[in-house]
């Protein structure tokens, strides 16, 4: 609407100042907080879920060393609210068989080394926890010193798919003793090896696991006509098969008072390994070593105090969290806390990660987004202003400066509409006093135009004024000029 004498009225001041403007704190802090929701999605996808309350375990056969053993693992996991379900099994062919087999649901078990010929997928040890002795006895009456030396006897090597059958066909075969030969392989093992071997029914037994501990070779070693196997070969059986052990039992080891042995023996053991599914929960697998290290790390005649658990790669990998405890022990919250609330703890802090490294430094960087924002509807404006001014001072002619005025006129009504937080309202009325400069600048060069025009009007004015009076001065001249007469010149014509 145009005022009475033709103007357009200066634009109306409809500005309103916030206390903060929620759009631009949206738009600044929207970003930082989708990265920050992504990253803890991505932590919740990662993290471990909460340990399970229930394991289990096939351990051997009851009344077993392994059954035993297995029994104080439950009692000791007790202690954590951690139920142990401990399997009967025929030893550890069967227990690696069910820790092979995904739908037999069996989490741990002690497995002796050399059994797997190949290492199923899945599977990984968490270390090895004891010696499994092999003792050799014959009736002889002739010391023999190796192995070759049973070819055509009746030997006793333990039952079928046991691991004592297992060691006992592999150290055969290296000597050329193979099933089918001369050689009877009988499927005897434990006390019935041992009573068979006394009454005479058979020439060796080889014994192997609880059937070979100090005890039942000390007692075996008191049996008229039974002689030990001394492994005089026992560095080059160790060299040879990698989970052997070369292992040397002193005089007087089974009966000090009848000197038992009397010269020092030499036996091999390979060891049984608690093999685990790479499944396993981290916290219940630093459970399960520590439990291990109650349980075998005390010494014997065997073994040497903290000899065991150990991580020794056998047949089956070390898992990287038996690793990790192995070479650093309890991670620090396990170590303060009881089990459930470290476990708890543990997997808050995953998701507290994503907020410390994302959310808390995206917040820091709020407050600059937000002063950007406001502070570009205020600078944005300044580019046309140069435009209007640079416009101003070439030679425009009336039409363009018209142009340059409306443009202008254009830019203050959008800023007075301007919704601006308290904060920023000086930076606001310095945008507006720059819009008043260049508008003072624009009126400044009209002004020149029109006096320019004025004086030229004057000037012709005056001009025509000039002209005119002279014409008037030069007409009474002319007329006086016309009465006078004209003398004649000699030819007759007036002159």
């Amino acid at each position: 609407m145009k005022s009475p004498t033709g103007r357009k009225p200066p634009p109306r001041l409809v500005a309103r100042f916030v206390a903060i403007s929620w759009r631009d704190l949206a738009v600044s802090f929207g970003p930082i907080l989708l990265v920050s929701v992504a990253a803890i999605w991505l932590a919740v996808r990662l993290i471990q879920p909460a340990p399970p309350n229930t394991l289990t375990m096939s351990a051997g056969p009851k009344g077993s060393t392994f059954w035993n053993a297995a029994q104080k693992y439950k009692g000791i996991l007790a202690r954590n609210n951690i139920t142990l379900v401990v399997l009967e099994s025929e030893g550890s062919a069967q227990n690696l068989e069910r820790l092979s087999d995904p739908s037999a649901h069996v989490d741990v078990a002690f497995v002796q080394d050399g059994l797997a010929s190949k290492v199923p997928d899945g599977l990984v040890s968490l270390g090895s926890v004891s010696y499994v002795p092999l003792a050799v006895f014959y009736h002889n009456p002739v010391a023999l010193t190796r192995l070759s030396q049973f070819e055509g006897m009746r030997l006793a090597i333990g039952a079928e798919g046991s691991g004592t059958r297992a060691l006992a066909l592999a150290l055969l075969k290296s000597n050329g003793i193979e099933p089918g030969g001369a050689t009877k392989l009988l499927p005897l093992s434990g006390d019935d090896a041992a009573r068979a071997l006394v009454a005479g029914k058979i020439d060796a037994a080889f014994l192997a696991g609880d059937s070979a501990q100090p005890p039942v070779m000390g007692r075996l070693l008191r049996m008229p006509g039974v002689r030990f196997f001394d492994f005089t070969q026992a560095d080059a059986y160790a060299r040879r098969f990698p989970y052997l052990t070369a292992i040397t039992m002193p005089m007087g080891a089974f009966d000090l008072g009848r000197n038992l042995p009397a010269t020092p023996l030499h036996i091999i053991a390979p060891t049984a390994e608690l093999v685990a599914r790479d499944s396993l929960h981290p916290a219940l697998s630093d459970l399960l070593i520590e439990a291990a290290k109650e349980v075998h790390g005390r010494s014997s005649l065997l073994q040497h105090a903290g000899e065991f658990p150990a991580p020794r790669a056998q047949d089956f990998p070390i898992s990287d969290d038996a690793a990790r405890y192995y070479k650093s022990g309890k991670s620090f919250l396990y170590r303060i806390l009881p089990f459930w609330l470290a476990s708890l703890a543990d997997r808050l802090i995953v998701l507290i990660v994503p907020i410390v490294v994302v959310l808390i430094p995206g917040l820091r960087l709020v407050p600059a987004l937000y002063a950007w924002r406001v502070k570009s509807r205020i600078y944005r404006w300044y580019g046309a202003l140069i435009g209007i001014e640079r416009g101003v001072m070439a030679d425009t002619s009336p039409d363009e400066r018209r142009a340059l005025v409306r443009k202008l006129d254009s830019i203050e009504e959008s800023v007075n509409g301007m919704k601006m937080p308290l904060a920023y309202a000086d930076q606001f009325y310095v945008l507006r006093e720059h819009i008043g400069f260049v508008r003072a600048r624009l009126a400044a060069v009209r002004e020149a135009g029109d006096e320019t025009k004025d004086e030229a009007k004057q000037e012709a004015k005056q001009k025509a004024k000039d002209e005119a009076r002279d014409d008037r001065q030069n007409e009474p001249n002319a007329a006086a000029s016309s009465d006078t007469p004209q003398p004649e010149r000699p030819d007759g014509r007036t002159r």
